[in-house]
């Protein structure tokens, strides 16, 4: 598992080739965990950066084994998974965790979109689907409203588990 570093400066953070410029609210009542699937190192650091920028707290993975792997990991509010992996492929990490139950929202990148690559994640039930080379901006916001309490979890703090 790798945990990317803090920022010493959140106004900006660069993730797959982009910039982005805004400065997000770094202080907030819960603490949102974000977990980024990736065997790409790069990609894996730049998602990290973006999302301590905004406040949010990733954790990266370079697989899908080691994700499974982790017995320390804290309950996810969004997974961001890498389409095609070294060994088990996003797709089918996400397979398993809706075999298993009820997953946190999952979104898919990508570096090769593939209709049927698309088809298939959609078919698992994923929030979202983008190219490694879409917007930060755009991806964050999927991730923030994506991962957004519930109705409940806002009248019920003290039942979500961290």
């Amino acid at each position: 598992m790798h945990v990317d570093p803090s920022l010493k400066d959140n106004s900006r953070a660069a993730v797959l080739g982009f910039t982005l410029l805004t400065t997000f609210p770094m202080s907030s009542l819960s603490q949102t965990y974000v977990a980024v699937v990736d065997d790409d190192e790069k990609v894996c650091q730049s998602f990290g950066r973006l999302l301590r920028a905004a406040g949010l707290h990733p954790v990266t993975y370079p697989s899908a084994e080691s994700f499974l792997a982790d017995m320390k990991q804290p309950r996810f509010d969004c997974l961001v998974l890498d389409v095609q992996l070294g060994g088990m492929s996003g797709i089918d990490l996400a397979k398993q965790l809706v075999g298993n139950g009820a997953p946190p929202p999952f979104i898919f990148i990508t570096a090769h979109d593939d209709p049927a690559a698309r088809a298939e994640a959609e078919a698992a039930g994923c929030a979202a689907y983008f190219q490694k080379t879409a917007s930060g901006a755009e991806v964050l916001e999927t991730i923030r409203r994506v991962s957004a309490p519930t109705a409940q979890e806002e009248a019920y703090p003290n039942t979500r588990n961290n």
